[in-house]
């Protein structure tokens, strides 16, 4: 994928991939936060099964809400990706140590997420910078 730009900014390629990844990634986050917080019968069920109570349901919920809305606004995309990463390897390990369910769509979601940040690397190179300047 071409990543060349003009004045830091992606390439036509590389920005309409990364609104693509934002909305999917985006919708999806929120929808699974909206079946955590409805109280499916499902999630109930795996959040009992976790052993953490139903107060982690919430709380993984509204960390999912959180990073849905947060990688749409491009200001803070970056940090909203970060955060759905760490809930999503939360779930793969739940799902592999503890669920014992299918895990593979855990790792694809990851590895979405992933190539989200990884496009996005510069916000947080812009951010690190500036950082050094002010510190």
């Amino acid at each position: 994928m071409e990543t060349a730009s003009i004045a830091g900014r992606p390439s036509r390629p590389v920005f309409y991939t990364i609104w693509a990844l934002r909305i999917v990634l985006g919708l999806a986050f929120i929808l699974f936060a909206l079946m955590k917080l409805s109280g499916r019968e499902a999630m109930v069920a795996e959040f009992d099964a976790v052993g953490l109570g139903q107060w982690f349901r919430y709380f993984t919920a509204i960390l999912e809400l959180i990073g849905g809305i947060a990688v749409v606004i491009p200001s803070v995309s970056v940090y909203g990706a970060i955060l759905m990463l760490v809930v999503d390897l939360g779930a793969l390990v739940a799902q592999v140590t503890i669920l014992h369910m299918d895990w593979i769509h855990t790792v694809v979601i990851a590895a979405l997420i992933s190539l989200l940040i990884y496009l996005q690397r510069g916000a947080l190179a812009r951010v690190s910078s500036r950082r050094r300047q002010h510190g």
